[in-house]
């Protein structure tokens, strides 16, 4: 299945407290940290319950409290302290999903600051793609609701192309120049039907494409333009 996107943001808070810091010119202040999801449909912030726990790697001036563990969202860490410094968040997917790690500037500029990381999750395992449904559209779903073309592509993938060899096919698209994929993106806008899964993502400047949706006029139209690009 594609990969499935999300964005992490990372919400800071601070403010000065009425404690010495010790430290002429710094004052003591409390900041907490949270970790939360923001949903792809709304742009709301909801739980990270992608995760099951967030680790904090903190300045080693705090001694035993360095590396701090959490996990139960929003995973909020709160500490004290009259200095600024960079620290690492590592979260870790349910499911064995992976780590992701972050690497976050603690700053005493504004009471309150926000940070917004993309992450990828390259196919997730049932459990995590549940969870993953909560906040957007995943592979083959859209507005949470499961896509007829998904179970199209699902008995395509059953026979194959006649006189097209697909993987041979998807090998030879990834081999394309810059100009000539522009053209097989081309190609497939003019010649797709309702049940092509086509994905465009600007941000990350990619075209995604289920070869197992098109019909086979189009697959047999790519097969022919690879090879005379590529050779047979």
């Amino acid at each position: 299945m594609p990969d499935v996107k999300r964005t992490v943001k990372i919400i800071t808070e601070q403010h000065v407290i009425g404690k010495p810091s010790g430290v002429e010119g710094f004052p003591m202040r409390s900041w907490n940290i949270r970790v939360v999801l923001v949903n792809e449909n709304t742009g709301e912030d909801i739980p990270a319950n992608i995760f099951e726990k967030a680790t904090y790697k903190l300045h080693p001036t705090f001694g035993d409290r360095e590396t701090q563990v959490f996990k139960r969202p929003p995973f909020k860490i709160t500490e004290e302290g009259w200095g600024e410094f960079d620290l690492r968040i590592i979260v870790s997917a349910i499911d064995k999903g992976g780590d992701h790690e972050f690497l976050h500037d603690l700053n005493f500029q504004k009471e309150r600051y926000e940070a917004e990381h993309k992450i990828t999750f390259k196919n997730p395992k049932p459990n995590l793609l549940e969870k993953l449904k909560e906040s957007g559209p995943v592979g083959g779903e859209e507005n949470g609701v499961k896509s007829k073309r998904a179970d199209d592509s699902a008995k395509k993938r059953k026979r194959p192309e006649k006189g097209v060899d697909m993987e041979r096919l998807a090998d030879s698209l990834q081999r394309l120049g810059e100009e000539d994929l522009l053209q097989v993106v081309e190609m497939v806008h003019n010649n797709k039907t309702a049940d092509t899964y086509t994905k465009n993502d600007v941000e990350q400047g990619e075209f995604h494409v289920d070869l197992y949706t098109l019909p086979d006029s189009l697959v047999r139209m790519l097969w022919d333009f690879c090879v005379e690009k590529l050779g047979s």
